[in-house]
């Protein structure tokens, strides 16, 4: 499934609130000194609530992936109502 000018807030709409998915998100952040940059974020959601399998199968698939892509921006959520603006922004303040 493909989105295009999509806000965390309308993406956790997306997201099945009892099965696992893998997220690879652009997302516009406004630094802190005015600099915009748009980092490729993966986010691995993974509800509570979930079957085991699946959890097992997307978590053991998860780091082959995101080696294989080389990203670095790698988040996990555990609800969907995890998904917001201000967590996604909070997450990437760390990568300055």
């Amino acid at each position: 499934m493909s989105h295009h000018n999509i806000s965390p807030d309308e993406l956790k709409m997306e997201l099945p609130e009892r099965q696992p998915r893998f997220v690879v998100y652009s997302y516009k952040y406004v630094h802190a000194d005015g600099r915009v940059s748009y980092p490729l974020c993966f986010i691995f959601s993974s509800p509570v609530g979930c079957k085991p399998e699946q959890q097992m199968m997307y978590a053991g698939s998860k780091n082959r992936l995101v080696q294989t892509a080389e990203l670095t921006k790698v988040f996990e959520i555990r609800t969907t109502d995890d998904l917001t603006e201000a967590w996604l922004q909070e997450k990437l303040s760390f990568f300055r």
